[in-house]
């Protein structure tokens, strides 16, 4: 488009149920896609900008679906911030990023699938971030309490340092403590991590140990 890249998100043809629901019950994933994606810019989110979905069906439903955005050239992801204690600035990036999470719970945006792959970071002059949220289909604009606001960082497979700084800096934004933020978020993430490696640890015999990092 004009010499512009763009990203094509090709989803997985739905099951024959699924393929019934998503023609007339249910929004695509593609359809979705597009249409949160309007609505974070709509909150100053920031996300690839969208551009169009497309559906292809017959008369039993939903064959294939295409969502369609422009491509954002980033720096980094999260999962750099995970894998790499000593990446440079990282404690400034994580502040911001929660900062920005804060920003999303404000607006009543509940990223169900808020997840170190799915926020790309671009850096900015004088150690500044943008932080873009992609694989969009999974979202609920509700009102979030404070419980339901720590439990949506649990995906983000936090260490305790993470936790620290992260809980930090959320506690200033809301009317919370540090210690009740800290507990809470601790709690789900742990929650979060010991449910996902629950069957490895079993076929392995070992003992779980978490991440100081």
């Amino acid at each position: 488009m004009n010499g512009e890249a763009l990203n094509v998100k090709s989803f997985k043809a739905p099951n024959v149920f699924n393929s019934f629901v998503y023609k007339y019950i249910r929004k695509s994933k593609a359809r979705r896609s597009f249409e949160y994606a309007n609505k974070l810019i709509e909150c100053e989110i920031s996300t690839p900008f969208p551009i169009a979905y497309i559906e292809n069906t017959n008369a039993l439903g939903l064959t294939t679906s295409y969502y369609i955005s422009k491509h954002v050239t980033y720096d980094f992801d999260f999962r750099d911030l995970i894998h790499k204690p000593l990446f440079p600035n990282r404690k400034e990036i994580l502040k911001q990023f929660t900062t920005f999470t804060f920003k999303l719970h404000e607006n009543n945006i509940n990223f169900l699938d808020h997840s170190p792959g799915n926020t790309l970071i671009v850096e900015k002059p004088e150690k500044q971030y943008d932080f873009y949220l992609i694989d969009l289909n999974r979202m609920r604009f509700e009102t979030m309490d404070f419980n339901k606001r720590m439990h949506n960082f649990r995906r983000l497979w936090l260490s305790k340092t993470m936790v620290k700084i992260m809980s930090e800096t959320y506690s200033k934004l809301n009317s919370k403590s540090y210690e009740e933020t800290y507990s809470l978020m601790l709690k789900h993430s742990r929650a979060f991590q010991k449910k996902v490696d629950s069957k490895k640890l079993r076929k392995s015999g070992r003992k779980m140990q978490f991440s100081k990092a």
